[in-house]
């Protein structure tokens, strides 16, 4: 009997015992984690990666650039897809000099606003899903991003892609989609279609504490406001390529002569308008790296030869090609071939080829590995390609400049003695840290208060637009050109 008593009360302490530890467990979640973790350890880490982008309150909605670079990378990408890609050791990549500085590729901007129960049920009276896209189809050796998505990404990129299409800027999306996903989705629709030129890179979105989308907003470029004459002009330009290339025997010869034809028709401006678009190469003929990139697919595309838009690292983040011939597939880097009077260093290159200066990132990892050899190394640089010295830009040595200060007050005096108008200005500064240096303030907007708005005051002018140039001369020099509207 007394037995039975100690084994009745022991099981009444186990009771006890187990019903505090689910109190605590319901009132304390990162105790009932820590004894999964315990249990299960690899039932715990697949858990925390599936869950670790939902927002549990206000502080942890906003999605980190690390979690932007691990989970959200892979949020909506169909399961079954691998990536054959084997990236080279960022720490071994070396940027040669005359191409140092020539990238300017914008990573996708998504803007985040978490909003309350009350306001998504009214958003949810409100809008509608615009343009479904229902119907659409897009053959994956055309539109390899598209093939990336589970279902789900493909319906809301067919959504978006219709939308963008018939300029609908603000929808709900047609599916139950995160923040990561929309984001991989949405890249894949601009990786996609170089053709809709007048969406912007950057979009908007308003979700619940849950982490679902309930508002999506695109974003236009100017071109939007006149589109059908900025469809002309793209199309006419584009067309002038097209027929050049249209009659040539094999997509090898059709594929040289796009790349020479950009080469020759487009500068490299780092300020250029619009320049994450094919509308800033094809029409304005100044841009960045993705203008080039996007301006070479989107021809190739017209011509029947797979042309895909890579994006990554290459001293910084960078754009290029992905070209499918008849052997396989090759690197394309158009704006680091239009170097002196242009090359193909870049041109047809393999992995490997690559690997010195080239990271494939983001989505782009999943596209294709390049290892066609057929035609590859098949051209060789022209014999005028010997870079210009000092007297041929019509520069003496005295007007050389060695320190980003100089440079500022050279810029300053110069703006001061052309005044208002529009004009053009060059200057020569040397060294590859220089370069860099002058890049970056570019970059930052730094250039503004160290002597644009000082110049603009001094002149007794409102604004000033300026677009830049810049072409490596030899001696590890470099030659700025500035492309000034004062008024």
């Amino acid at each position: 009997m007394k037995m039975i008593k100690r084994l009745l009360y022991l099981l009444l302490g186990l009771l006890g015992l187990f019903g505090s530890l689910v109190l605590v467990c319901a009132f304390r979640p990162d105790i009932t984690e820590a004894i999964a973790g315990f249990l299960y350890p690899n039932q715990s880490r697949n858990m925390r990666a599936e869950i670790s982008n939902t927002p549990k309150d206000d502080a942890a909605f906003a999605i980190s650039e690390d979690d932007q670079v691990t989970d959200v990378h892979y949020q909506g990408i169909d399961e079954d897809i691998a990536s054959d890609y084997l990236p080279p050791d960022q720490s071994e990549i070396v940027i040669p000099e005359n191409v140092s500085g020539k990238n300017g590729y914008q990573p996708i901007q998504d803007e985040q606003e978490q909003i309350d129960e009350k306001a998504a049920e009214q958003l949810h009276s409100q809008l509608d899903y615009g343009y479904t896209g229902d119907g659409l189809d897009f053959d994956a050796a055309y539109y390899p991003y598209y093939a990336m998505l589970d279902e789900k990404g493909k319906h809301v990129y067919r959504q978006i892609y219709a939308n963008a299409n018939e300029l609908y800027s603000t929808f709900a999306p047609v599916e139950s989609v995160s923040a990561g996903e929309l984001k991989n989705i949405f890249s894949a629709v601009v990786n996609d279609h170089p053709e809709l030129f007048w969406l912007e890179t950057a979009y908007a979105g308003k979700y619940v504490r849950s982490g679902q989308c309930v508002e999506m907003d695109l974003k236009f470029n100017r071109t939007a406001q006149n589109l059908e004459s900025a469809k002309s002009h793209f199309h006419e330009n584009a067309d002038q390529i097209l027929a050049g290339a249209q009659n040539l025997s094999t997509n090898y010869e059709k594929e040289k002569f796009v790349h020479d034809a950009l080469i020759d028709q487009i500068s490299y401006h780092l300020g250029a308008e619009m320049n994450q678009s094919a509308y800033s190469a094809l029409v304005n003929g100044q841009t960045v790296c993705a203008g080039y990139a996007r301006a070479f697919q989107y021809l190739l595309q017209q011509l029947g030869i797979p042309c895909y838009y890579c994006t990554g690292y290459a001293g910084e983040s960078h754009a290029w090609n992905i070209v499918a011939l008849d052997d396989g597939y090759y690197n394309v880097d158009t704006t680091w071939d239009d170097t002196g009077s242009g090359t193909y260093d870049y041109f047809n290159k393999t992995d490997a080829d690559y690997a010195k200066n080239h990271i494939r990132q983001e989505l782009s990892v999943y596209l294709p590995p390049c290892n066609g050899q057929a035609y590859r190394d098949l051209e060789q640089a022209p014999e005028d390609h010997s870079l210009r010295s000092l007297e041929d830009v019509g520069m003496t040595e005295e007007q050389v400049i060695t320190d980003i200060q100089s440079y500022y007050e050279d810029c300053y005096n110069r703006m001061l003695q052309n005044g208002t108008g529009r004009y053009t200005f060059y200057n020569v500064i040397e060294g590859e840290e220089l370069l860099k240096e002058w890049y970056q303030d570019y970059q930052n907007e730094n250039y503004r208060q160290a002597y644009m708005e000082s110049a603009v005051t001094a002149i007794g002018a409102s604004s000033c637009e300026m677009a830049l140039g810049m072409e490596e001369l030899q001696g590890g020099r470099y030659l700025i050109t500035h492309e000034v509207s004062v008024w």
